[in-house]
């Protein structure tokens, strides 16, 4: 397989990793496989950017962080490195991590599970991206699935293998076509400490099964733009999460049952979740907001839908309950555990059915 620097000697990495044998590739050529992101323009985005123009400034600025987005590949090189270029940088804030924010998380997979090894930190004084290593120190064959990190950019992103190591495609997903989870920034994985403890990644770990993370921080509405261009994936499963980012209830009245119907009109068999807020102990104003969001749903079974499902607030924290949160809204790793378990819960024995 050529390398990146073979391709076009203009893309040469130069690099600070102590391997005199290390060679790199970039993950957009086979055999690597990215998932949950397309590249346009330059760079990795979620979505392409005119859909994200037409729906908000806030989606705009938001979609073209890397959340969800994983390559996977398998190898038997001694050592994984990677060298990441990132024309914006989220840093940590007082609520999140820079581990979160700009690192990526390595997993392997063993004996049918995908299993943590390893966080690329980010320095502190990084300006445009940076370089780490991971070191096994043996060559066996390995199946790697990298993490992008939530809140920053990445422009290119290039695995380092040993010269002599061998690499090929990676195990495929049981079911390859993604699960669509759109939200606010808790879906987007805010507060997590690190990327692959989001939510959504663990249900995609746990069940096997590829997604795509559009969640938007603040700025998921329910438009009619969004519900349009999710309509158009080609995915095996739909969650519907944007209880935090609806103004009020009258917002969700006007929005949330016609956003799933243009979904389920163009997806009259898929499993769609519906869910609202992770909020264990609900105040007046949520109880109002949540009987918004079951009506949806209990319309969706009077008129004969037999593959709808919905998680409330409190049995998607019973985990955690009241000390799933960093700061009374987004979860911390406590909260998004909870949730991944009562998603997948629901989402499993349609799994099982699914891969029959």
């Amino acid at each position: 397989m050529p390398t990146l620097e073979q391709i076009d000697p203009n893309f040469k990495v130069e690099t600070t990793i102590g391997k005199d044998d290390v060679t790199f590739y970039d993950v957009r050529n086979a055999p690597f496989k990215v998932y949950g992101l397309i590249y346009e323009d330059g760079k990795f985005r979620r979505l392409p950017e005119r859909v994200a123009a037409a729906t908000n400034e806030g989606v705009l600025a938001l979609h073209a962080k890397t959340t969800g987005g994983r390559v996977r590949f398998k190898t038997n090189s001694p050592y994984v490195a990677i060298h990441a270029e990132m024309p914006e940088i989220a840093y940590a804030s007082p609520q999140s991590a820079g581990a979160a924010t700009c690192g990526f998380d390595l997993y392997v997979r063993k004996e049918g599970e995908e299993r943590y090894a390893k966080t690329f930190l980010p320095p502190c004084d990084m300006k445009t991206g940076y370089e780490s290593i991971m070191d096994w120190g043996t060559s066996e064959i390995r199946d790697v699935t990298i993490y992008f990190p939530r809140h920053s950019e990445i422009s290119s992103f290039c695995i380092g293998l040993s010269e002599t190591a061998e690499v090929w495609e990676p195990e495929p997903y049981a079911i390859e076509k993604p699960i669509v989870f759109y939200g606010s920034s808790i879906t987007q994985g805010g507060c997590s400490s690190r990327a692959g403890t989001i939510y959504d990644n663990i249900v995609s770990r746990r069940l096997n099964v590829d997604h795509i993370n559009l969640g938007f921080s603040g700025s998921a509405k329910g438009e009619t733009e969004m519900a349009e261009y999710i309509k158009t994936l080609d995915m095996s499963m739909f969650v519907l999460d944007y209880d935090h980012n609806a103004d009020n209830a009258e917002h969700l009245k006007e929005t949330h049952e016609p956003f799933f119907k243009i979904i389920r009109e163009a997806h009259p068999d898929i499993p769609i979740l519906i869910m609202s807020r992770p909020v264990y102990y609900l105040c007046p104003g949520e109880i109002e907001r949540l009987e918004v969001i079951r009506a949806t749903y209990e319309h969706a079974l009077e008129r004969g839908d037999k593959n709808v499902y919905f998680l409330d607030g409190p049995t998607l924290m019973a985990l955690a309950k009241d000390e799933g949160t960093v700061d009374g809204c987004h979860p911390t790793d406590l909260g998004f555990f909870s949730m991944a378990q009562a998603v997948c819960e629901v989402l499993e024995p349609v799994v099982k059915a699914m891969t029959k």
